[in-house]
């Protein structure tokens, strides 16, 4: 029986299979960007090995495993949430297939030497670290939202270094800073080859961005659709249900 702390709580991963999360309000619950960044990269289905950067509970992980059947580790700085990630993995049985490394992303590349993955994904902190009056109270949340312990660049050049030649990165972020992603794919030989934007609902402004890049790759980019998460009234597009359902 895998243990709860605090307001920990155990909810389904998608309605349709038979994964579940163990997630806290106060400490760390997926959100969609989760779900949208496991739905849009590529998946190595049976050969090679992924790589997840800022795990948080391991929910990208989770997600993926019901796609592939290769190996998958995470990486988590905060111990807390790498505990979280670890009984994740017991709840669901997936010991064999999933792992977890408690350390820093930018520690990461001389810890794998010349062992490359074929697959980088990462949902990384979204902001730049603000003043320390303007820090949210919860130091979970500050961590997981602002870049404290890592920049975008440190995130990127990570994710290049971890990629083996002709291998994908994905990553999902915040429109504002999409023309800063590029750029910096450019600088890690990171070719950013599939792109696309995500909307609350149809006549907003996009607040996801999902962007994958191939490590030495040749330039050619591709636009997606734009993907819309609600309805006007307020409830899941039937794309987004399709998601959540596992189907």
């Amino acid at each position: 029986m895998v243990s709860l702390y605090g307001d920990e709580r155990i909810d389904y991963l998608l309605a349709k299979k038979d994964k579940r999360i163990i997630q806290s309000p106060s400490v760390f619950a997926f959100s969609l960007d989760a779900v949208m960044l496991a739905h849009f990269t590529y998946v190595p289905k049976t050969r090679g090995k992924i790589l997840d950067l800022c795990t948080g509970n391991g929910v990208i992980p989770l997600f993926l495993s019901t796609r592939s059947i290769v190996p998958i580790t995470g990486v988590e700085i905060q111990e807390r949430l790498y505990d979280m990630a670890v009984r994740n993995i017991e709840l669901n049985g997936l010991e064999d297939q999933l792992e977890m490394i408690h350390g820093d992303l930018k520690d990461m590349p001389a810890y794998y030497g010349n062992n490359k993955f074929d697959l980088v994904t990462c949902n990384p902190p979204y902001f730049p670290t603000p003043k320390k009056e303007e820090q949210n109270d919860n130091e979970h949340l500050t961590i997981a939202r602002h870049e404290i312990y890592c920049t975008l660049e440190d995130v990127v050049q990570a994710c290049s270094k971890l990629t083996k030649s002709g291998g994908k990165v994905s990553m999902v972020h915040r429109p504002d800073r999409m023309v800063e992603i590029i750029e910096l794919f450019k600088k890690y030989k990171l070719e950013p080859k599939r792109m696309q934007l995500v909307y609350p609902k149809a006549g907003k402004e996009a607040n996801i961005l999902l962007v994958e890049g191939v490590r030495d790759g040749k330039p050619g980019l591709k636009i997606l659709p734009p993907f819309y998460a609600l309805k006007d009234d307020g409830s899941y597009t039937d794309e987004l249900r399709e998601i959540l359902d596992g189907e």
